[in-house]
């Protein structure tokens, strides 16, 4: 009977890590290179590609582009379960005229940032 509750606390501690994403990282570069007043949506789509949303604003509209990264991470030991999750993620928020010209923009870049961890181990 020792042998078989040893046993079973041995095999019963486990950890795992997780890796996921949600669309392609944006290209920072590629951001750089637009230009308020001169670029095109036609521009921008030949730069980034389909947007993630875009919202209609009368006859102006932006543009939203977003990647995200996350990470987890969890441990169980018999009575304890740590568990971490870190998500970052990349955002641009990209405005365009009646003409379809590109106003203003919006960069956040920031899903390489994301790590595994898990809470008080830090």
């Amino acid at each position: 009977m020792r042998t078989i509750a040893a046993l079973i606390l041995l095999l019963t501690p486990a950890c795992f890590m997780a890796h996921g994403t949600v669309n392609e990282p944006l290209d920072g570069e590629a951001l750089a290179s637009l230009t308020p007043g001169a670029s095109t949506a036609g521009d921008v789509v030949r730069v980034l590609g389909a947007p993630t949303e875009v919202v209609q604003l009368g006859r102006r509209s932006a543009w939203r582009y977003e990647h995200a990264d996350t990470k987890e991470a969890g441990l169980f030991l018999v009575v304890v379960f740590l568990h971490g999750t870190d998500t970052r993620s990349d955002r641009s928020w990209l405005f365009f005229d009646e003409e379809e010209v590109l106003t203003h923009m919006g960069v956040t870049l920031g899903a390489q940032g994301s790590e595994y961890s898990l809470p008080g181990l830090e």
